[in-house]
């Protein structure tokens, strides 16, 4: 995308949001659609704008401080409370509408944190392109009436990213990094052990230099590891594989392989048909 393109779509999304809002919530992950959320609300309406982010468990540690720096640099005051979807029967058993339970839960409690404070308006990063992607969260979404200028204003990742850059925000290139809980396969109940086991595996990748990684559990404890496909050689060649190996089960993984298709983003979907 161009410079001037994108500075244009940039200065669009602050004038929508000058035009439409006055004080907003950001539900505020941290990465990069959230983020350009967050900074042009605050270019915006300054001091009527406030991020906020989850403590929920299933929020990778990387996550958070992430979030506290991109914050920091855009200026934007910054909030961290806790949720407590783990505390949800519906959201532990694990079915296809896991992330419905686990957004409702996120929206009820910043729409009382907002309520208190007298905020108006929640918005999302949510773009036009998560609209056609399987995300029973934006019903949550609906439900709480949070709102999406990315999506209203046809904003798709590759217009975010362009925004993020030109606003030399440090996630511009960042990869997505969906919830922990993302990583266990539908059914195979949610807990505390398996979030801490696939953060362990998916921090301790890192640290090999692996840089987007995503550590999926299945079922009897089979952990499959999906590795960008330029980097599947380093993983399998020797003494990163028994390394890798060694790693998974001294975190309780029974069985551990590496998916010979790479990353790819909601694999865990393709079994919904059959739920």
């Amino acid at each position: 995308m161009r410079n001037d393109q994108a500075s244009e779509q940039a200065l669009a999304l602050v004038e929508h949001l000058r035009t439409e809002y006055y004080r907003v919530v950001v539900a505020f992950s941290g990465g990069v659609d959230s983020a350009v959320v967050a900074a042009a609300a605050f270019r915006a309406l300054g001091s009527n704008a406030v991020a906020w982010t989850s403590l929920g468990a299933a929020v990778p540690e990387a996550d958070r401080a992430s979030a506290m720096s991109v914050a920091r640099s855009i200026g934007i005051e910054h909030v961290m409370v806790p949720t407590h979807e783990i505390h949800n029967p519906d959201y532990l058993a694990n079915g296809p509408d896991r992330c419905f339970h686990c957004k409702s839960t996120l929206y009820s409690t910043i729409a009382a944190w907002a309520k208190e404070h007298e905020y108006e308006t929640i918005l999302s990063g949510t773009n036009v392109e998560d609209l056609g992607d399987y995300r029973p969260g934006l019903q949550a979404a609906a439900d709480w009436n949070v709102r999406a200028p990315l999506a209203d204003l046809g904003y798709g990742k590759q217009a975010v990213r362009g925004i993020a850059a030109v606003w030399g925000l440090e996630v511009a290139n960042k990869p997505a990094s969906p919830c922990l809980a993302s990583r266990i396969a539908y059914g195979q109940v949610v807990t505390m052990g398996r979030l801490n086991r696939i953060q362990a595996m998916e921090s301790w990748l890192h640290g090999q230099g692996f840089y987007d990684v995503r550590a999926r559990l299945h079922a009897e404890d089979l952990l499959r590891l999906e590795i960008q496909a330029t980097e599947l050689a380093a993983a399998v060649s020797e003494p990163m594989r028994s390394q890798i190996a060694v790693k998974a089960t001294e975190l309780g993984f029974r069985y551990v392989t590496i998916d010979i298709q790479g990353r790819q983003s909601g694999s865990m979907n393709r079994v919904l048909n059959d739920l």
